[in-house]
């Protein structure tokens, strides 16, 4: 069993292909369509977790109220063994997502690991190794000092990991990477 992560998939959102932009202009997802961005998310998805893996989606996984939409399109075909933190745009009913998410969270700490959906003040970072987040989706954030340890930031939008979700041990390599413990 593998743990992995991912964020921000915002599945069946248009705006997502057709409005959101970087700031240079260029489009911030370049699929010609919203079924094209989310057919290549669960395809990428599935090739990387099992059905017996566990999954923690860090938030926003669609827009608003459109679970019921994307419900047997999408949430019927991902694999793994589903966790949910809810993120700012995951605003149905938390007994809505219990159909697809075996538990849901307000953020998780594992391995001394705090994730959550929008990054932590780096003042509430004390006792972590790091902040695994989403919700920033092409942006990250520097590392803090904290004391005398560097505590990096991790972003594991999909925009951040080709539309893949990635395992415990990446991040692990990303903290690593950005100088953390």
């Amino acid at each position: 069993m593998t743990i992995f992560f991912t964020s921000d998939t915002h599945f069946s959102h248009a705006n997502m292909v057709t409005t959101f932009t970087l700031p240079d202009g260029s489009p911030a997802r370049t699929f010609a369509s919203v079924d094209e961005m989310d057919e290549t998310m669960i395809a990428r998805w599935n090739e990387a977790v099992r059905p017996q893996d566990h999954i923690y989606h860090l938030g926003d996984l669609t827009m608003h109220r459109q679970i019921g939409q994307i419900r047997y399109r999408v949430l019927d075909r991902l694999h793994g063994h589903k966790r949910l933190l809810l993120g700012n745009h995951d605003a149905d009913k938390v007994q809505n997502y219990l159909q697809w998410f075996e538990k849901i969270f307000a953020s998780r700490v594992l391995d001394r690991i705090l994730f959550t959906h929008i990054p932590v003040h780096p003042e509430s970072l004390g006792r972590f190794r790091a902040n695994v987040h989403g919700h920033t989706h092409h942006r990250t954030l520097p590392a803090v000092q904290k004391d005398e340890r560097v505590v990096p930031y991790v972003n594991v939008c999909v925009e951040q990991t080709n539309y893949t979700p990635i395992s415990l041990d990446e991040v692990q390599t990303r903290i690593r990477k950005a100088g953390g413990l």
